[in-house]
């Protein structure tokens, strides 16, 4: 009797609660070099539970100062290989991020939706 093989490929991704972890570790390695790090968190298709095959991870981090870096540059210096899944990183100064008022549907829409992995006391 024929027996038919498979050809198809199977896409396996990271679920959510790997990705928490690898972002936690990533965070517990991030703060011994950066000590200018005050909260990080991710938002989006993971944070709010809908992710799928393909997904990105969208981190926000928010830092004291920037090193003059423009906004849209500023990721660049910072690593993030070791995560299981591609991510984009927004980084805020403490200054930007007050300034976004609470009426900004972006900032409404992050702090509804991040999952913060790391909050410096105080801030």
């Amino acid at each position: 009797m024929p027996v038919r093989s498979l050809t198809s490929s199977v896409l396996i991704w990271p679920d959510a609660k790997t990705v928490d972890r690898a972002v936690r570790a990533w965070a517990e390695q991030l703060l011994s070099q950066k000590p200018e790090v005050l909260r990080i968190g991710y938002f989006g298709s993971y944070a709010r539970g809908d992710w799928g095959v393909g997904s990105d991870l969208d981190l926000i981090l928010i830092v004291t100062q920037s090193e003059e870096e423009p906004f849209e540059r500023r990721s660049i210096e910072w690593d993030v290989t070791s995560l299981p899944v591609p991510a984009e990183i927004l980084i805020y100064t403490i200054a930007e991020w007050e300034a976004l008022t609470a009426q900004n549907r972006f900032k409404q829409a992050i702090l509804a939706e991040t999952i913060w992995v790391y909050e410096q006391h105080g801030k």
